[in-house]
């Protein structure tokens, strides 16, 4: 027999019964309900993580609902606040299948939304009459059929004279001496349809699962970051001599007058001996060298210890009152690794690392070796060590810390951070846990996915307008829902090769784009000095870099000879603080240019809009014509309108196709307010 032969023969046959001839339907589990909601946003981890929030923040919620026929469809977006109450938001139909709506939390805890799907039997009666009545169509019929409808909108409705349109309108549709197109007008006037647009007459109602979202306190979306070593401020190199918190507060006002609301500390504890790090990374340290900050713990303590030439932990209170006094939060760094002297060595060697000569394993990044340095295992016992970590958070929560910026998370274990933050918001919401992760994008999207509050990215290597623009397109597009940014410049591990060669112009680019681009930010001690000089070509480390040893700096005489860049970065802050549309990230819109030099976004927050144009070329001018899109910037095509240049003080009347041209050595960007009203 041929196969052709074959499939005629078995298609021939009768249909076979279900196994044991049962009846499937009692069983069956349909997989949508009386309508579709399909592609819902946003939603990640397939709903079972939390999308992020802060509190006031605008989320757009958006699915594609749809229905069989030609009968009209609507939907509403519900949110679930805490305490389980709900709010309905109607969706709007912004494509022939896809719904939005905007909302937004009004306060701190696990919220979480919904999408219903009703069928609008109000909206396929206006359409069918809108098209019958005029035509003479069956009209006696479609009027009384549209009485009947809005007899039932109306037992939904308020008592009292709310009702009245809606009456007026059932009395027209049935009243016979009247032409059918004046019954039709009541029917669809505006009062009646906003009026049932607020108390719609829904059917068979659809709703979707519930999607989580995580509401936290503004500081996790928005806030400028100062990096500084308390260690150098107040230091002297000739004796070597550690600076100490009392000395470093000193620094404090300094650091707040340029608008910074964050100050972040590296580690603050007890530094090892063993194989302690001299200048410059050597492995020969001298006898005033004090050792890297990371290399924790000694025979004066470990994570829960302070160092002693900075003071004692009552002194570390005081500094975090001084900051909170100036309108500062301290953070401070959460680095899970050991020297070789830490007390967890001796008192827990399960929590290493144990190579077959029985030493332990010290940190490597082949070629690079970290002989100073040994980090945890989280296999032999981690419910022991998950314990002891929540014990020294919740130590410094006390000392008055509210954020933690972590060091390499992405070299631990996800879900023990997982299970540690989530503890600890439990505790308390309002702490905020920083990933300083540069790995690959799975890791740091899941690292922000499973409870991190913000993440380090790639900013500080994207240098070229197409790059930023893709990876600013993504940080501000889907992947919002699971992580925000904070954009350092530099860190005291990168030196990155356009600062290194940019000159000043480069630094005022780079803090321009850091500061506007999101609404976090953050910066290293010294970038406001210009400092730029590598230990050798081609790397990133700092010469004479301030992790090996004191690095005292001369702020009073920067200031007064102006080699600082300290004005502008007040200015940017400022601006920052002013405009609630900087203090977004979903509502980024790149402008094209002619000239790939010149970057062009604005941010748009109700009728406060900001236009950045930025010149990425830090040694020479450049100029161009942009393409501006209007409604994004909430004006009509074709409109013109006020610019106000915040850097500059001046205004000019641009249009779509505005001409600039930017010198880096007198200005690297325009930072444009854009007014709205009256447009």
């Amino acid at each position: 027999m041929t196969p052709r032969q074959r499939l005629a023969e078995r298609d021939s046959r009768e249909p076979a019964e279900p196994s044991g001839g049962a009846d499937i339907s009692s069983t069956f589990v349909a997989t949508t309900g009386r309508y579709a909601i399909e592609d819902i946003s946003p939603v990640i981890g397939l709903g079972h993580r939390a999308v992020k929030a802060v509190v006031g923040e605008t989320l757009t919620i958006s699915a594609n609902v749809f229905r069989e026929g030609h009968d009209s469809v609507a939907a509403t977006a519900a949110m679930i606040a805490p305490d389980g109450s709900r709010t309905e938001t109607p969706m709007e139909q912004v494509t022939a299948d896809r719904w939005e709506a905007k909302i937004a939390p009004s306060a701190i805890g696990a919220w979480a939304f919904t999408v219903e799907a009703w069928g609008d039997p109000l909206g396929t009666w206006r359409h069918r009459a809108d098209v019958k009545i005029p035509a003479g169509l069956d009209v006696d019929l479609e009027l009384r059929e549209g009485a009947a409808l809005f007899d039932r909108a109306l037992k939904g409705l308020p008592r009292g004279k709310v009702r009245e349109p809606v009456k007026a309108a059932i009395a027209a549709l049935r009243d016979n001496t009247r032409p059918a197109a004046a019954r039709l007008a009541v029917a669809v006037a505006a009062e009646v349809t906003d009026l049932l647009a607020r108390y719609p007459l829904r059917e068979n109602v659809t709703e979707s699962a519930a999607f989580p979202i995580r509401v936290e306190r503004q500081r996790a979306l928005v806030g400028s970051w100062y990096e500084f070593f308390p260690r150098s401020e107040g230091a002297t190199l000739d004796p070597p001599r550690s600076g100490t918190f009392t000395t470093a507060a000193a620094r404090l006002p300094g650091i707040a007058a340029m608008g910074f609301d964050v100050v972040y500390l590296p580690p603050i504890h007890p530094i090892g001996t063993a194989h302690r790090k001299g200048r410059n990374n050597t492995l020969t340290p001298g006898p005033g060298d004090p050792g890297s900050p990371w290399g924790i713990g000694s025979n004066d303590g470990g994570h829960d210890a302070v160092h002693p030439d900075l003071g004692t932990l009552d002194d570390f209170r005081m500094f975090v009152r001084r900051a909170n006094a100036l309108g500062m939060e301290v953070a401070l760094d959460l680095a899970l690794q050991c020297s070789p002297d830490h007390p967890w060595v001796q008192s827990h060697p399960e929590w290493f690392v144990h190579r077959v000569d029985g030493s332990i394993a010290f940190a490597e990044n082949p070629p690079k070796k970290y002989q100073d340095i040994y980090p945890l295992s989280f296999d032999e016992d981690p419910d022991g060590l998950f314990a002891e970590v929540l014990r020294v958070v919740r130590h410094w929560m006390a000392a008055g810390v509210a954020i933690f910026r972590v060091d390499n998370p992405h070299t631990k274990p996800v879900a023990f951070w997982e299970r540690l933050i989530a503890t600890v918001n439990h505790i308390d919401p309002g702490v905020i846990f920083l990933a300083e992760a540069f790995t690959n994008p799975a890791m740091m999207k899941l690292l922000g996915e499973t409870g991190f509050q913000q993440s380090y990215t790639y900013f500080t290597w994207r240098t070229e307008r197409w790059e930023l623009q893709e990876y600013f397109t993504e940080l501000s597009g889907p992947l919002a829902a699971s992580m925000r940014p904070n954009l350092f410049v530099n860190t005291p591990d990168i030196l990155p090769a356009f600062l290194q060669y940019g000159g000043a112009p480069a630094f005022e680019i780079r803090a321009t784009l850091a500061a506007t681009l999101a609404p976090t930010w953050g910066m290293y001690s010294g970038f406001e000095l210009f400092e730029h000089v590598a230990v050798k070509p081609g790397s990133e480390e700092y010469l004479d870099s301030e992790k090996y040893e004191y690095r005292p700096r001369d702020w009073a005489g920067a200031d007064k000879s102006g080699r600082t860049l300290a004005p502008y970065i007040t200015k940017l802050n400022q601006w920052r603080r002013e405009h609630p549309a900087l203090q977004r990230l979903r509502n980024l819109t790149f402008h094209g240019s002619n000239n790939d030099k010149l970057i062009a976004y604005s941010k748009r927050e109700g009728n406060d809009v900001i236009l950045v144009v930025c010149n990425l070329d830090p040694h020479s001018v450049r100029e161009g014509v942009l393409n501006l899109d209007l409604p994004a910037l909430g004006l009509p095509e074709g409109a013109n309108f006020a610019a106000r240049d915040l850097v500059t003080g001046q205004t000019w009347t641009w249009n779509e196709h505005p001409y600039v041209r930017l010198d880096p050595h007198e200005h690297v960007a325009h930072v444009i307010h854009v007014r709205v009203t009256g447009y």
